[in-house]
């Protein structure tokens, strides 16, 4: 991914966030922008969402942002100057369900055993 790559990606989140904190704030108080992925023609973009909450609340709040998306993008469109503003697929980031699910697996796994030995001690 080029530099210029990420930087937008990383544009594109902080604005996002900022349009979601300021505009809509009551609605999306349990919601994070944890990435987002801009294609390097800057055509589309992927908005990886987090929601604190059980599922049934984290798919209401990806529905209600589907619904907002086009106003989303307009304000997008106002604050950052690019030569094609990205249409945006809102997803739902599953990462962190991931790593606690894997860190649970581990946990269950158990302590390793250990074939180290006692350090000698000096006489």
């Amino acid at each position: 991914m080029s530099n210029r790559t990420v930087r937008v990606n990383e544009l594109v989140q902080r604005e996002l966030s900022a349009i979601l904190r300021q505009r809509y704030q009551s609605e999306t108080v349990a919601v994070t922008i944890t990435e987002v992925r801009v294609s390097p023609d800057l055509r589309d973009a992927r908005v990886f969402v987090s929601v604190i909450g059980d599922e049934d609340t984290a798919i209401q709040k990806l529905r209600w942002l589907r619904t907002k998306a086009t106003d989303i993008r307009q304000e997008v469109g106002r604050r950052i100057v690019l030569k094609f503003l990205p249409k945006f697929e809102y997803r739902l980031d599953e990462s962190t369900e991931r790593s606690t699910r894997m860190q649970r697996l581990l946990d269950d796994m158990g302590p390793a055993a250990t074939t180290e030995t006692d350090p000698v001690e000096p006489s």
